[in-house]
């Protein structure tokens, strides 16, 4: 439809007929009960009004600034929908439209069916009109919501304060008039916009010493039902006193945990055909020759599948992997405080995407000071209800394929540094049996003298023929003829936890005692598919990698303080009666030495005084 009369002025016959056409249109495709949506400047796709008032507004104060493609009043979108294909991670906002109808829980751009109009309806149309409005008249790269995205982006990464985010914004309506009713006022009024695309967080009180949430059954709760310790911060506006003000004081909770849904995220991934169809990237483009580029190459990937064949129909099915650690959140470590995010990120899409910042979705901000430990179960509760009702499936749009599909998830394992790893396994990486590989067959001895605990018999993991087996001089004075532990299965693991029922809780000490090493039942045990994934936990690489390598220089440099190789250790050797060549020598003067290792960089002997 020829749209050059919108530029006509108002009196003119031209403007006036184009406004017919426009109308009988929007009539005939989009009306409720004789009603459309008011595209004129001050309705603003927000309000219903009949065809007269509608023209009549039209007429006086003339269309929204930008209002070019008439998506919300029945124009088919294929020929005109503006694409931002310059915007940083078009990815996931190429598609404003989109944006907006999955939001809603609406599939597509050509639903005709409408509801009374709500607050929801107004919200939603108000939104998709923002979708559709240009930043500015002739703007063709930036529509007035993809703007306000990207200048709350550049507020995250940037870690602008609110009041200099606010200053920015009326500096921009000053400088760019033509922009200023684009723009929101404040700080303030674009979190509104921002909220009501489903992007903001849910806030959970907990008990400040890591006992329960006050979630579901305990939402009205005002004290721990375990420890007895108030949920709110006491004040002295609690006090009763009659010439208070009657002003009801607000309740501040001492402990808040935020969780982010996953599942808008996830489906939102889906709302760009060209992320959509990297959703399917594992399954389509992934070279299958044997050799691991990627987590779907994994055997636990494969096991999965045969597993749970009904998943692995549908290659759109989410896979995720999940990481959890502490960190201090202030610029300055000599302050003691540990907050744990919990990021989940998809595997579906290549490698060099999966594990970049876009695709790291933060689930889950566990406040500090203190560490969970593991007590972290209890934060974990929303994720893992949310993870059991997205392995049988939530309705998503697929913009790739242009229909609905039932999207399941599935977690596959986490990730995580030793010390996390007992958190969220329930495994403790600590004491005799800390392998949680070797579990009950864990090889370890205590060394007295480096005060420490050393885990050895590795060489029971090399084959039956392998010339370390019979080595007995280069390791402990013994041959190895043992065989490597069995793999600790799911059902293995409930066999031996049996019903037992952990309380958490720094202040619990009436716990039962588990078997082994373990300190609890672990909540992803919930999900109904955990027992069967035949690696569950993870280390990452870059802990291991670092510990090894600060060792191995500290070592051979013999660097003060990070060297392996000192007296205590030498003289740990010696309580083995293993590597007698390395023991400490007591000379006649008194002093004593440590003979050159094989590995030592000069062949001077080392020389200790007492």
């Amino acid at each position: 439809m020829d749209k050059s009369w919108m530029h006509k002025p108002r009196s003119t016959k031209v403007y006036k007929n184009g406004l017919n056409q426009f109308l009988d249109m929007a009539f005939a495709n989009v009306s409720l009960n004789g009603k459309i949506i008011c595209p004129c400047k001050y309705c603003k796709n927000a309000k219903w009004a009949s065809r007269e008032i509608a023209k009549e507004h039209l007429l006086v104060d003339g269309f929204i600034k930008g209002y070019t493609h008439w998506v919300i009043h029945g124009e088919d979108t294929s020929s005109s929908q503006t694409r931002f294909d310059n915007f940083d991670q078009s990815d996931m906002f190429d598609d404003m439209d989109d944006l907006v109808h999955d939001a809603f829980g609406i599939k597509g751009p050509d639903e005709s069916t409408r509801e009374e109009p709500n607050e929801q309806a107004k919200t939603f149309y108000k939104l998709l009109g923002d979708a559709q409005q240009e930043l500015y008249p002739g703007c063709k790269k930036f529509s007035k919501l993809a703007f306000i995205l990207r200048l709350f982006h550049l507020k995250c990464m940037g870690k602008w304060s609110n009041k200099t985010f606010t200053l920015l914004l009326e500096l921009l309506k000053e400088a760019f008039p033509d922009v200023t009713e684009s723009l929101p006022k404040s700080y303030y009024e674009m979190q509104k916009i921002i909220g009501a695309l489903g992007l903001s967080c849910i806030k959970i009180d907990s008990c400040p010493n890591d006992c329960m949430l006050y979630w579901k059954k305990h939402e009205n709760d005002t004290f721990c039902h375990i420890c007895n310790t108030p949920r709110y911060k006491q004040s002295q506006n609690d006090v009763p006193d009659e010439e208070a003000s009657s002003v009801k004081p607000k309740k501040i909770a001492t402990k808040v945990l935020r969780y982010f849904p996953l599942t808008p995220r996830l489906q939102r991934i889906f709302m760009s055909s060209k992320t959509a169809s990297l959703m399917r990237w594992h399954k389509e483009e992934c070279t299958k020759d044997g050799c691991m580029r990627h987590p779907s190459d994994s055997p636990v990937w494969h096991a999965f599948d045969r597993q749970h064949k009904e998943f692995a129909k549908d290659s759109r099915n989410v896979r995720l992997g999940l990481a959890s650690d502490g960190f201090s959140p202030f610029k300055t470590l000599s302050v003691t405080h540990s907050t744990w995010p919990v990021i989940v990120t998809p595997y579906n899409i290549p490698p060099w995407m999966c594990m970049k910042e876009p695709f790291f979705f933060l689930t889950l901000l566990i406040p500090g000071p203190s560490s969970p430990g593991n007590n972290i179960d209890v934060y974990l509760q929303p994720l893992v209800e949310e993870l059991k009702e997205l392995w049988n499936g939530v309705e998503t749009y697929d913009a790739s394929s242009k229909k609905n599909f039932n999207m399941r998830v599935s977690l596959l394992w986490t990730i995580n540094d030793f010390p996390a790893y007992a958190n969220l396994s329930g495994w403790s990486t600590k004491g005799e049996l800390a392998c949680p590989m070797c579990h009950k067959d864990t090889w370890s001895k205590y060394l007295y003298r480096s005060r420490k605990q050393c885990y050895m018999g590795h060489r029971r993991f090399l084959s039956s023929n392998h010339p370390y087996r019979k080595d007995a001089n280069s390791f402990d004075g013994k041959e190895e003829h043992g065989t490597p532990p069995l793999p600790l299965t799911g059902d293995k693991i409930l066999e031996d936890l049996g019903e037992l029922n952990v309380k958490f809780g720094k202040k619990v000490n009436d716990n039962p005692t588990l078997p082994y090493n373990w300190k609890k039942r672990s909540i992803f045990f919930n999900l109904p598919y955990w027992k069967d994934i035949i690696l569950r936990h993870n280390l990452d690489v870059m802990h291991i990698e670092k510990n090894v390598c600060d060792n191995v220089l500290g070592t051979l440099l013999n660097l003060e303080g990070k060297t392996k190789d000192h007296e205590n250790s030498r003289l740990d050797l010696k309580d083995m009666g293993i590597r007698h060549a390395l023991h400490p020598t007591i000379l006649e003067s008194g002093r004593k030495y440590l003979p050159a290792a094989s590995f030592s960089m000069s062949k001077k002997e080392k020389e200790v005084f007492f």
